[in-house]
């Protein structure tokens, strides 16, 4: 097997080697728990009490014995939440979305992603049989052009998007894309992973730009960040979830999510539902650490979501600081090659209602004392 050790020797001396790194006695200010839900007290009263109902595994898939009350109750809140008629959940963000676009698009149509989407979107379209096509960033005259010039020949068209994009930070028009996909009879896919529970009093990316949903429009999203819990859901029309509870592979073959796992994510929407001004103290968050931060001498990427990217462009000079950060119990974790651009590694900074003021003045501290040495 030296191939193996050949390939890590490849990503070390490149300064592309990943580890895992225990999180525990570390500040951590990288995870995706954005609104702090995943100890609160009464998601974990929720989730304790549905252990004790159900058990910890759910023993089978959605479509065998795996679906129960609670399943259905999240999925029936969901809907309501993100404003669809219908929803489903899935095992993960990366399950739904690979699970869900072969779905949408067969052979004989057409997918047109945004270049800066998740992994998991580029898997998806990936195991579509459908022909595909990347569009630069967030450049919908190029969008446009592609579909004056190519719609005719497609059975179906699939716009495919992230809400919030996961390591810049900012976010789809929306409203153009709506535009867009109704001018053009397309279908638009939006991952609003990052976008629930951040934005649009925590309702997403839509409702940030004050939209409706529309039967056209797909949006998945996760219990995995802002609810503080795991797994996926997407929401569309009755018939569309009905398809995908018939057709999404990665729904009908595997297990479906821990009732418990439901349970303390359903009890995280209704915190939302009950709190929405917590999503505003988010914000208003963001905005303070936002304004410590751009005195460094780094480009700081902000786009008033909760995921501030610190770009320090070289990757072993990224990897140094983190690794420097890790001295002081501050888990900052390096951002490189292949997840964006070479030349743009980053401290992928996110803001969470976690955070004492205490610890972020330790971290403001820290980054101000090692940005001087490693620009040198």
């Amino acid at each position: 097997m030296d191939w193996v050790r050949e390939i890590l020797y490849d990503f070390e001396n490149k300064n592309l080697y990943r580890k895992r790194i225990l999180r525990e006695e570390l500040k951590d200010f990288c995870s995706n728990d954005y609104l702090g839900l995943r100890d609160h007290p009464r998601v974990i009263e929720a989730t304790k009490k549905a252990l004790e109902e159900y058990g910890l595994g759910s023993g089978a898939s959605q479509l065998v014995s795996g679906y129960t009350e609670v399943h259905a109750q999240l999925e029936k809140e969901l809907a309501k939440f993100k404003g669809t008629p219908s929803c489903v959940l899935f095992g993960s963000g990366y399950m739904a979305n690979v699970g869900t676009i072969p779905v949408l698009a067969e052979e004989g149509d057409l997918i047109l992603s945004d270049e800066l989407n998740h992994a998991s979107l580029i898997d998806g379209c990936r195991l579509s049989k459908a022909e595909r096509k990347v569009f630069r960033h967030r450049d919908y005259t190029q969008l446009e052009e592609i579909l004056k010039r190519e719609r005719h020949r497609y059975g179906k068209v699939l716009i495919v998007t992230d809400g919030v994009f996961s390591m810049d930070g900012d976010m789809a028009d929306l409203r153009a894309l709506y535009d867009i996909s109704e001018r053009f009879d397309c279908i638009l896919y939006v991952d609003d992973a990052h976008g629930t529970g951040t934005v649009g009093k925590g309702k997403g990316s839509l409702e940030e730009l004050g939209l409706g949903w529309r039967e056209n429009v797909v949006i998945m999203g996760t219990l995995s960040k802002a609810l503080g819990s795991y797994g996926a859901f997407v929401c569309g029309s009755e018939a569309l979830i009905e398809l995908l509870v018939n057709r999404s592979r990665s729904l009908i073959f595997t297990t479906s999510l821990p009732p418990p796992v439901c349970a303390g994510a359903l009890e995280s929407l209704k915190i939302i539902e009950e709190d929405p001004r917590m999503v505003e103290r988010l914000r208003e968050l963001t905005e303070i650490v936002y304004s410590r931060l751009k005195g460094l001498p780094f480009e700081i990427m902000f786009h008033h979501t909760p995921i501030i990217p610190i770009v320090i462009g070289d990757e072993g000079r990224t990897l140094d600081m983190s690794k420097k950060l890790l001295e002081r119990r501050i888990f900052l974790q390096a951002i490189r090659y292949p997840t964006v651009p070479k030349g743009k590694a980053r401290l992928r900074l996110t803001v969470s209602l976690r955070y004492k003021e205490n610890d972020l003045e330790k971290l403001f501290e820290a980054l101000e004392d090692l940005s001087q040495n490693i620009m040198l």
